[in-house]
């Protein structure tokens, strides 16, 4: 068997495979993979680089052939796109004919929605959760959108109805600090105190505290989270 992981992966069920310490690598691995291919073909690199951590950990738990899995900035999708199939028609990126660097339907089964950017993933998710449930079908529908994104007013409408529906979705806020220009207003105010309070970082903190307690996998679970 390839010492590297990446190889090892053709779809995304191949991610449920590997275990906390080999998903580390893998993660390592898909950064250096995106950084070479970026830096060739260009595209976005530093969005990507951020959220490698957690598409991994969205393909491990969910199955995203089935799943609706809407990213809210479509430009982060390199490293869903690379463990859905495309992990060597990711070398086309950008080129005329070549991998596009958003989702798209026609690439995919896994990508549900096009994607451009931003504000917009809240309010489709609610499209596709009603469109579950009038159907009777049963899938998880995940949306991740970033503080920059939830500036946007069509973000809280969306989460307005989706209050009104109460129906099931999972809504991932990557609260990374970043935007086309730097946030202002009431919501990126609100998140800075919060990741301030006293409670989140006494929170932090007792977290690391129990499970700097689990021996060996311990440290590794804290620098993954």
């Amino acid at each position: 068997m390839s010492d590297s992981f990446l190889e090892q992966i053709n779809d995304a069920n191949d991610v449920k495979k590997l275990n906390i310490r080999e998903l580390q690598s893998l993660s390592e691995e898909l950064r250096a993979y995106i950084l070479s291919v970026v830096s060739r073909k260009g595209g976005h690199l530093s969005s990507n680089l951020g959220v490698v951590e957690l598409s991994v950990a969205l393909e491990y738990v969910f199955d995203t052939g089935k799943d609706r899995l809407v990213w809210d900035v479509g430009h982060q999708s390199y490293t869903h796109k690379i463990l859905t199939g495309r992990k060597e028609s990711f070398q086309t990126l950008r080129d005329t004919g070549g991998l596009s660097g958003f989702p798209k339907r026609k690439e995919s089964g896994s990508d549900p929605y096009d994607t451009g950017h931003s504000s917009t993933s809240i309010a489709a998710a609610l499209g596709f959760a009603k469109a579950r449930d009038m159907s009777g079908e049963a899938y998880h529908v995940i949306t991740v959108i970033g503080d920059g994104s939830m500036t946007g007013g069509q973000a809280f409408e969306a989460l307005n109805f989706a209050a009104e529906l109460d129906t099931d979705i999972l809504v991932i806020l990557n609260d990374n600090h970043m935007s086309i220009a730097p946030n202002i207003g009431g919501i990126s105010r609100y998140l800075t105190r919060l990741r301030a309070s006293s409670v989140y970082t006494d929170s932090k903190q007792a977290v690391k505290r129990f499970l700097s307690r689990i021996p060996f996998l311990g440290r590794i679970l804290i620098r993954m989270i």
